[in-house]
């Protein structure tokens, strides 16, 4: 049983403060960008996309190494990493920064516009389908919401997640089989074809929908909340402080 959960340390110490990142930065993007439209948006999650990168390179490389640990290997062997984390600090002795933010590019590539496609389809989702607070079905709504854009998230831009998690598996064992992100692309193309781009795709389209639909939905409830609270009135920008035309209702 232990094994379906194998790695799970290092999402559990990193989600927390990637998802504080993310939501942190969209929202001050989107007040910096003061208009609410879809292109800001796009540019307010790639954005924040980008900067939770630096925490999201090396969870990944941790829970990678993790799952990898043991494959093709007998039960009796040593394992060589006790947790994610003495697998991260074993990594920087042996490689330092430069071994930690193994895959940092190609996780650049994906996480830059599959946030703005994620922030994008959940202010479209929203809006479409009015989630208003007076709403009865307004969480429904937002689960709904949260989950669509979570999978179109990962729709966008899987075929890099496939070459970023080869990139950061490479090396167990001792061996390295690739030499950077176009000889990986190349390998995998020749060896497997378009199907390999797309190896994992439905387990991870399963696990999408119902964690962004519970992340988004949670998010905005507690926002609602915290923003009907008279002590966070201050948290939100005065309207008399914009400008006519950017006084718009949003979908957070």
């Amino acid at each position: 049983m232990f094994g379906l959960y194998k790695g799970i340390g290092s999402p559990m110490m990193g989600l927390t403060f990637i998802n504080a990142i993310v939501f942190g930065v969209q929202g001050n993007a989107m007040r910096k960008l003061g208009k609410d439209t879809p292109l800001n948006q796009f540019l307010a999650g790639a954005a924040a996309g980008a900067i939770q990168c630096v925490i999201c390179c090396p969870m990944e490389l941790g829970k990678t190494r993790m799952q990898m640990q043991g494959t093709g290997e007998k039960k009796s062997s040593k394992k060589m990493y006790k947790n994610s984390l003495d697998c991260l600090v074993r990594i920087y002795k042996k490689e330092g920064i430069r071994g930690i933010n193994r895959g940092m590019l190609s996780t650049v590539i994906r996480e830059t516009p599959g946030f703005g496609v994620y922030f994008l389809s959940y202010d479209v989702l929203t809006r479409s389908l009015g989630c208003e607070p007076e709403d009865s079905y307004m969480i429904p709504k937002l689960l709904f919401a949260g989950g669509l854009a979570g999978i179109a998230s990962w729709l966008s831009t899987y075929p890099v997640d496939v070459i970023k998690s080869r990139l950061q598996a490479d090396g167990v064992g001792g061996v390295n089989r690739y030499s950077g992100i176009m000889d990986c692309v190349q390998q995998s193309w020749q060896k497997e074809g378009w199907r390999g781009f797309t190896r994992g795709l439905t387990s991870t389209l399963l696990r999408a929908f119902p964690v962004n639909a519970t992340t988004f939905a949670t998010v905005t409830l507690f926002l609602m909340y915290m923003r009907n609270d008279e002590g966070m009135k201050d948290c939100e920008i005065a309207p008399q402080a914009l400008a006519p035309q950017q006084v718009q209702a949003t979908s957070l």
